[in-house]
């Protein structure tokens, strides 16, 4: 196949091996997932009575809207980290780009910690 030649890369997967299809993939499959639970998201704060602090808190302790919140996090977050990543590899270049991703890494898993943190202690806490 000529694994230097172009038109091996051409026959094969190219020069990324097919991580950058992987990595296309995985921004669809969030977005997808991201649009759904959004989309709950939106229907079950439309549903509740009101919007106060102690409805808000029995409505998060319930097990089918705790679990589907911290999807939504992973989701969110790990959509965020895809395409932030992208446009840090296009645009940066040598050291900056390893310093901005180890960066764009410690934020987005920093943020997805606190968040889900956040839901399971409300989901989790006694009433």
């Amino acid at each position: 196949m000529g694994n230097g030649t172009q038109l091996g890369r051409v026959r094969g997967l190219g020069a990324g091996g097919g991580a950058v299809v992987h990595h296309w993939w995985l921004q669809r499959v969030t977005a997808v997932a991201s649009l759904f639970l959004v989309l709950w998201f939106v229907v079950s704060l439309a549903r509740l009575p009101s919007l106060d602090y102690a409805s808000m808190v029995m409505w998060m302790r319930q097990p089918l809207v705790a679990v589907p919140l911290c999807l939504l996090v992973v989701a969110t977050f790990w959509h965020f980290r895809l395409g932030v990543q992208v446009m840090l590899e296009d645009y940066l270049h040598g050291s900056k780009r390893v310093i901005a991703l180890l960066a764009l890494n410690f934020y987005t898993f920093a943020l997805a910690a606190l968040a889900l943190f956040s839901v399971l202690k409300v989901a989790l806490s006694a009433g």
